[in-house]
């Protein structure tokens, strides 16, 4: 059965709501194993056993947290075994221009380096959902419809 992981780092509880709501969208998909942790309960080798990784961080100085940047260190180990595979990154801040894109690219940035597949999104967040702040009902849809099509993408690939 296809797994998707979902890892996140949350300090104030913003991008730790975002991953549930995540979770609940990819959980509509009937067939698929989906998996919500803390950066912290991650081994690395679980992203080999994944087939969808979508990965969240409140936005620190225009970044990830740097608990999702050593995962993502570490996760050189693993160069080229990620390929195929279907990424995503969300991310939350305290202001509209408190570098929430910029985190979002670094991650992706990260996953299109081990070879795995974006899917933008012509609605809402093109690169990933962003929340200011606690998620409102905008961003409620917005975490539910990003689990969704990644539960779909990750169902359609081999």
């Amino acid at each position: 059965m296809k797994k998707i992981l979902i890892i996140y780092y949350s300090s104030t509880g913003n991008t730790e709501k975002m991953a549930k709501l995540i979770e609940e969208g990819a959980k509509k998909e009937e067939g698929l194993v989906v998996a919500t942790k803390k950066v912290e309960e991650v081994k690395v080798e679980e992203l080999l056993k994944a087939d969808g990784i979508i990965i969240g961080s409140p936005t620190y100085y225009g970044s990830m947290a740097a608990q999702i940047k050593e995962l993502l260190d570490k996760s050189v180990t693993f160069h080229g075994k990620l390929e195929g595979k279907i990424g995503a990154a969300f991310s939350s801040s305290a202001n509209i221009g408190g570098g929430n894109e910029t985190t979002i690219t670094d991650i992706l940035k990260a996953l299109l380096i081990h070879g795995m597949l974006i899917q933008g999104d012509p609605e809402g967040g093109h690169y990933g959902v962003v929340s200011i702040g606690a998620p409102d009902s905008r961003v409620e849809a917005q975490c539910r419809r990003l689990g969704e099509r990644v539960a779909k993408l990750v169902k359609r690939t081999i």
